[in-house]
């Protein structure tokens, strides 16, 4: 495992890099966010890294995996990975534009539906962006997001430029899909997070 900054305090809520411990209990907000929220439920090809979080995010040394936590509670979470947009179901110049190796994919942000409204996304968001600053070889910081997610493309907006509405293209099967980047290096932006 890796040695990570200490946790940021938001109210009674700690965000900090996840370790051991959290684990089972991130995977339960990925995986009740994906069956209660998204209404798909878990899929293999989607969601390889719900099963394999340790491998997947705490003990590979370019991907982080944020968690926000009340208590021994984990109540949300926020990953980062080396892998840009794959083709198909996204399009073909997106995974150009972010190749797998040099892009910091934002995933998995999720916040239980009773601790949303506190900032507790916003700062895992900047807590993963600022790992990913400080990893070498990272271009960019890219996201997808379905916007007919209440407050979700809001969200987005609110700190990141807007890539590619794919809801006018029709591609990603008919989902509400756009993508997002948030540009290294993260002290450029750090406005955009608000405090």
């Amino acid at each position: 495992m890796r040695d990570l900054p200490q946790g940021q305090e938001i109210g009674p809520y700690v965000v900090r890099h996840a370790g051991p411990s959290d684990v089972a209990g991130a995977r339960s907000v990925m995986l009740d966010t994906f069956y209660r929220e998204f209404d798909y439920g878990y899929v293999p090809q989607w969601h390889d890294d719900v099963v394999d979080i340790v491998g997947t995010y705490l003990t590979h040394p370019r991907h982080a995996l944020v968690v926000a936590v009340l208590g021994e509670e984990v109540v949300g979470t926020t990953a980062l990975n080396s892998r840009g947009p794959a083709h198909p179901p996204h399009p073909r110049w997106l995974t150009e534009r972010y190749p797998t190796g040099r892009t910091a994919q934002l995933l998995r942000v999720y916040v239980r539906p009773d601790h949303r409204r506190h900032g507790l996304a916003r700062a895992m968001v900047r807590t993963a962006c600022e790992f990913a600053a400080g990893v070498p070889g990272y271009d960019a910081i890219y996201l997808h997001t379905n916007v007919d997610i209440p407050g979700a493309e809001a969200f987005w907006r609110s700190i990141a430029e807007e890539v590619c509405d794919a809801r006018t293209t029709g591609e990603h099967g008919g989902y509400g899909t756009v993508h997002f980047e948030i540009p290294i290096p993260v002290t450029a932006t750090a406005g955009r997070f608000g405090s």
